[in-house]
C-alpha cells in the first residue's frame, strides 16, 4: 500500500494497517478481525486503540521530511508495529495525551480515476479553511491553501512553525497495489478524520471483503485524540456503544459525527480475459484482465461513474 508520505499524515494509515495485522493476534489469540466481526465490541476497540498509539506517533513525528528527521521507513514497518502491541490494553481505553491539534477544517476534495489499461490516481486537494488564506493567484483565479495554521509553537516538535518549510498535513490519498500493478484507489476528506476514516474503509474492503461502494456505507467512528473523545454513529452507537463505554470510551452517538467522506475504484481481477491491444491503440476498448467497481460516499454529495 502507499500513501502520500510526510508531512502527510497518509503515511500513518500504513502503519494503523500494520498493527492491527501484528497486532490483533496478540490481543485476542485464535482471533482475526474478520473473525470478531464488527457486531463485536472488541474489533471497534482494536481499531479505535490502533488509531491512539498511531496518532501518537503521528504527531511527535510527523513534519516536513526536508527539514525534520521523519523516520517513515521505520514508523510504517512491522517491527515497530509489532513494538507498540504492548501499549494497548486489549479490554480497556486508554488515555490520550494534550499534544497535537486534531483538525476538521474542510473545503478538501478527493478525486480517483482509472483508465482501460488498468493505470489509476489518487488524488486529493484542499484549501484547509473554507477560503484557504484568502489570496488569489493574480490571472489564475485559484486560492492559495492555509495549510500553515496546522504548524505548532512548540519548539521541542519537529512541526514547529519555521520559514521554508512544509506544515504537517492530513491530506490522503491511498493507492493499494497487488501483485505489483494497482488494486484500488481510495481516500476521503474531515482533517484528521482521513487517517482514521481511510483505515476503516481499507478494513471493510481487505479484512471484511465488502465491495467499494459497501465499504464506503458501512458505519464509522470519529475520535479526537486530544479531547479522547470518541464519536459513532447512531446505529453503530446503538450496537456496541454501551459496551465500549464499558470499557473506558468516551462513546456518544452523533449522526453528525464527521466520520469524513469517501470515494474509490477497485479492480476486480478476471483471469480469463486476455488484454488484446496496448495503450496506444485508441481503438482498444477490453484491455484489462477484469472490471473495476467504484464507490461513493452516500452522506454527501460525490458521485462515481463510469464509460
Amino acid at each position: 500500500m502507499y500513501g502520500t508520505t510526510a508531512p502527510s499524515q497518509a503515511w500513518g494509515i500504513v502503519e494503523e494497517l500494520n498493527v492491527l495485522e501484528q497486532c490483533v493476534p496478540a490481543w485476542y489469540p485464535g482471533q482475526s478481525l474478520a473473525a470478531l466481526g464488527p457486531a463485536n465490541p472488541l474489533f471497534w476497540h482494536a481499531l479505535v486503540e490502533t488509531k491512539k498509539v498511531v496518532y501518537a506517533d503521528l504527531y511527535a513525528r510527523n513534519a516536513d521530511p526536508n527539514v525534520a528527521s521523519v523516520p517513515v521507513d521505520m514508523l510504517t514497518s512491522k517491527p515497530h508495529a509489532a513494538s507498540l502491541c504492548n501499549k494497548v490494553n486489549p479490554k480497556q481505553a486508554a488515555a490520550t495525551g494534550p499534544a497535537g491539534a486534531d483538525s476538521e477544517h474542510g473545503d478538501t476534495i478527493y478525486l480517483s480515476t482509472a483508465d482501460r489499461w488498468g493505470n489509476m490516481v489518487s488524488w486529493i486537494n484542499s484549501n484547509f479553511a473554507s477560503w484557504g488564506s484568502g489570496i488569489a493567484i493574480p490571472g489564475y483565479g485559484f486560492i492559495l491553501h492555509n495549510r500553515g495554521g496546522l504548524f505548532t509553537l512548540d519548539p521541542k516538535s519537529p512541526n514547529v512553525i519555521a520559514p521554508q518549510k512544509r506544515p504537517y498535513n492530513t491530506l490522503s490519498a491511498v493507492l493499494v497495489m497487488q501483485s505489483g500493478r494497482p488494486l484500488l484507489t481510495t481516500g476521503q476528506h474531515g482533517g484528521d478524520q482521513q487517517g482514521q476514516g481511510n483505515m476503516q474503509v481499507l478494513v471493510n474492503i481487505l479484512d471484511l471483503g465488502a465491495n467499494m461502494q459497501a465499504a464506503g456505507d458501512m458505519a464509522r467512528f470519529s475520535h479526537n485524540q486530544v479531547s479522547n473523545i470518541l464519536q459513532l454513529e447512531s446505529q453503530l452507537f446503538s450496537l456496541v456503544g454501551p459496551q465500549l463505554i464499558k470499557m473506558g470510551h468516551k462513546a456518544s452517538s452523533s449522526n453528525g459525527s464527521p466520520v469524513g467522506g469517501f470515494e474509490g475504484i477497485m479492480l476486480t481481477p478476471d483471469p480469463s480475459a486476455v488484454p488484446g491491444c496496448a495503450p496506444a491503440d485508441l481503438r482498444c476498448t477490453a484491455p484489462i484482465n477484469g472490471f473495476y467497481r467504484a464507490g461513493s460516499n452516500f452522506r454527501e454529495d460525490g458521485q462515481a461513474v463510469g464509460y
